[in-house]
């Protein structure tokens, strides 16, 4: 195969609210945490084992401004998007670095303003909220069972 691919396809749930920046000439960008789980049962204990793992997300523009006028900490949603590091110059002169997910889609699956559960919709960077959903993400429970792998 000659090409690659950088894509990301996560469901999870807001760890905070969206963050705008405005930038002059009217672009803005958001951000915000979103956590995804593993639950898994340990053999030896048969204990129930929660891993959670933390993702930087960046929306841009019209999509930043409805990803903070519809959602709240909490709130689950499915992003499809590519993964961006950078890296910067902090304040002490140390070099900082960061990986994000650069979100290029998403789909609002459960919010507390404005949309009920019963009309999710399906969101593409830069347009508004659909009136139907064109495609929904069913919403399938972790299964209890441990996987042999």
């Amino acid at each position: 195969m000659n090409g690659t691919l950088n894509k990301v396809m996560l469901i999870g749930h807001l760890g905070d609210e969206v963050k705008i920046h405005y930038f002059e000439g009217g672009n803005c960008i958001g951000r915000f945490p979103l956590a995804t789980n593993e639950v898994y049962i340990n053999k030896q204990t048969n204990e129930k084992i929660t891993s959670t793992e933390w993702h930087n997300l960046v929306v841009r523009n019209k999509a930043a401004e409805i990803c903070e006028k519809y959602l709240s900490k909490g709130d689950k949603i499915y992003i499809e998007g590519r993964i961006k590091s950078r890296q910067w110059q902090g304040e002490d002169g140390s070099t900082k670095y960061t990986t994000e997910i650069q979100v290029t889609e998403f789909t609002f699956l459960t919010t507390k303003k404005e949309i009920d559960n019963h009309n999710r919709q399906p969101v593409s960077a830069g347009q508004e909220p659909a009136k139907t959903a064109a495609y929904d993400i069913p919403n399938v429970p972790a299964p209890e069972d441990d996987l042999p792998f």
